[in-house]
């Protein structure tokens, strides 16, 4: 099959970190009355002992939220593909109210999708290893090979290591920061579409490999997944609307299977190229407690820094995470149905099967 031919890609998605790092337009101060909505709706589930994962856009109502949301899906489809929502007094809400008020917020802005086999909906954020990686492996997905322990994606999540650029399996991941760890933890944030036009600039060749297929390892997603891996491009083009699927660590997991075709050469220099570019046109941002981060993965890429916790002060990193499915998402390319099932604008799509691979 002949890659598809690129071709620029235009709009506020394309963004330079320097310049994001001083914009205030995807930046969303939340006012006296929606934290009101916010306490109320919070007070009327706590009061008929509703746990958060039973909560519904009617069981969880937000009156005068409206017009701010839509404001939120508009910026993550047709903006920069970025929003930070701030000031929820995080400190005023217990750890089941808390989850109250996030997952009651996802239901207004999509579809909650499950985040792992074992049917998480919300996902605590945190170093779970308390800095080893053993434990974690164990539970999350681990290989031994000879040049060490070889961790899946959703490990590395769970541990204070570095998080290198990736997307997730969502229209939109979100975090809440219910607390920050004592030093480091701090997001990197790049624009994929405008790593894609720097290649088209400098390596048209390369970006036309990353149009072509690339085998990834569904290693540590699904039941039974472990020796199965799906062919999918890095980037694709449909209807005048850009996606891309990046994950270097599930590339690196299907090359761990002899039975898999590898990267061709010119894959494994337009990977490093974008690498390079990402960290080149990224920024950094740090989430303060009470901060909410929702990201549009067919355009931003997302990492992190190391991070320590310090006990002592209480402050231990903490995020709640969502994934997202959106009223309002893009159309993908038909050959990313492998990932997504649907590929059709708006549809609930994404997330992590329940059922056993067969």
């Amino acid at each position: 099959m002949s890659a598809a031919v690129p071709k620029r890609i235009e709009g506020d998605c394309v963004w330079q970190g320097a310049a994001m790092a001083r914009s205030g337009r995807w930046v969303f101060e939340l006012e006296a009355g929606e934290l009101a909505a916010f306490d109320a709706a919070v007070g009327r589930a706590a009061a008929a002992g509703l746990p958060w994962h039973a909560l519904t856009r009617e069981n969880f109502p937000l009156p005068g939220l409206e017009a701010r949301l839509e404001a939120v899906r508009e910026e993550l489809e047709e903006g920069s593909g970025l929003v930070k929502l701030r000031r929820i007094p995080v400190e005023r809400y217990d750890a089941e109210d808390l989850k109250r008020l996030w997952y009651g917020l996802g239901q207004h802005l999509g579809t909650t999708l499950f985040q792992n086999c074992r049917g998480e909906l919300m996902r605590e954020i945190r170093d779970e290893g308390a800095g080893e990686t053993a434990g974690v492996g164990e539970r999350y997905g681990k290989v031994e090979t000879e040049a060490g322990t070889f961790l899946s994606s959703y490990a590395r999540t769970l541990t204070n290591g570095a998080l290198r650029f990736h997307t997730d399996r969502c229209d939109v991941v979100g975090l809440l920061c219910v607390r920050q760890a004592g030093r480091g933890g701090v997001s990197t944030l790049c624009s994929s579409a405008a790593v894609h036009n720097a290649m088209l600039e400098r390596r048209p060749d390369l970006l036309a490999a990353l149009y072509e297929p690339l085998y990834r390892s569904r290693f540590g997603e699904e039941r039974g997944a472990e020796r199965l891996a799906y062919p999918l491009p890095v980037f694709g083009q449909r209807d005048g609307k850009s996606t891309s699927h990046y994950s270097l660590t599930y590339i690196e997991a299907a090359e761990l299977l002899p039975e898999v075709p590898k990267p061709s050469p010119a894959q494994r220099e337009a990977l490093a190229l974008l690498r390079e570019l990402a960290q080149e046109l990224c920024f950094e941002m740090t989430l303060e407690p009470g901060d909410i981060q929702l990201l549009n993965n067919h355009v931003v890429y997302h990492g992190r820094t190391p991070f320590e916790d310090d006990a002592e002060s209480g402050r231990s990193r903490l995020l709640y995470r969502l994934w997202l499915a959106m009223p309002n998402s893009r159309p993908l390319p038909e050959d990313h149905a492998v990932l997504w099932r649907s590929v059709a604008p708006g549809a609930h799509r994404g997330g992590i099967g329940q059922e056993p691979m067969g």
